[in-house]
C-alpha cells in the first residue's frame, strides 16, 4: 500500500495530499466556474447542498488516501495559492482498470500546462512504484479542453483511444463518455 505523497510539477508548483483544509478555496474554486467544476465532478448534484458535498468528496479522499484506492492532490503555486485538484480514484468502467484520472484547474492558471505537468507527475509515482497499472480518462465529449488534455496524456504516455463510447451513470441516466487507457509501466515490463 502506498500513502498519497507530495509531488513536485514545476518549478512555482507543488501537489499536496488533498485534505480539509483547502475546503474554503475548493468552495471558492467551483463558484468561480461552476461549469467546468461541473465537467469535473460530475456527480455533484446542484439541487442540494454543494458545500456539503466539496466537504463529504475532501474527507473521504482524505480518509480512504492510505489505503491505495485513491491518491488526490490539491495543486498550489509557489506561494501557496490554490490552483487545482488532481488524482487518481475508483470509479471504474472496467474490471481490469485500477484507478481512475481526474484534473480541474481553476480558470486564472488554465492554459499553463499544470494539467498536464500534474498528470505526468502523478502516472510517474505511479510507474515508480513497479507492478502494473491501467489508469482510465473517462471524458464528456462536450468536454473540448477535457479531451485536449486526455488527448496528450494518451500521447505522452503511450495510451490508447476507445473507438466506441463508454456510459457512465450519473443520477441514474447513462451518458456516453469518451474514454482513454493508459497502461503502465509505459514500456509493458
Amino acid at each position: 500500500m502506498a500513502t498519497t505523497p507530495n509531488l513536485s510539477i514545476a518549478d512555482d508548483f507543488t501537489l499536496r495530499p488533498a485534505n480539509k483544509a483547502v475546503l474554503s478555496s475548493v468552495i471558492e474554486a467551483f463558484n468561480e466556474d461552476p461549469d467546468s467544476a461541473l465537467a469535473a465532478l460530475p456527480w455533484i448534484d446542484m439541487s442540494m447542498d454543494i458545500n456539503r458535498q466539496l466537504s463529504d468528496m475532501l474527507f473521504d479522499i482524505e480518509t480512504a488516501s492510505d489505503a491505495d484506492r485513491l491518491h488526490y492532490w490539491s495543486i498550489h503555486d509557489k506561494n501557496g495559492n490554490f490552483a487545482g485538484m488532481v488524482g487518481v480514484g475508483d470509479e471504474l468502467q472496467f474490471e481490469n482498470s485500477h484507478y481512475n484520472l481526474g484534473y480541474w484547474v481553476k480558470p486564472s492558471f488554465r492554459n499553463k500546462g499544470i494539467a498536464m505537468q500534474s498528470v505526468n507527475s502523478i502516472l510517474s509515482w505511479l510507474e515508480s512504484r513497479g507492478g502494473y497499472f491501467r489508469i482510465e480518462v473517462a471524458v464528456h465529449p462536450h468536454n473540448k479542453a477535457g479531451l485536449a488534455t486526455a488527448e496528450k496524456i494518451c500521447l505522452n504516455w503511450n495510451g490508447q483511444t476507445l473507438e466506441e463510447f463508454v456510459g457512465v451513470e450519473l443520477f441514474g441516466r447513462t451518458i456516453p463518455h469518451k474514454v482513454y487507457l493508459i497502461d503502465l509501466p509505459r514500456n509493458g515490463e
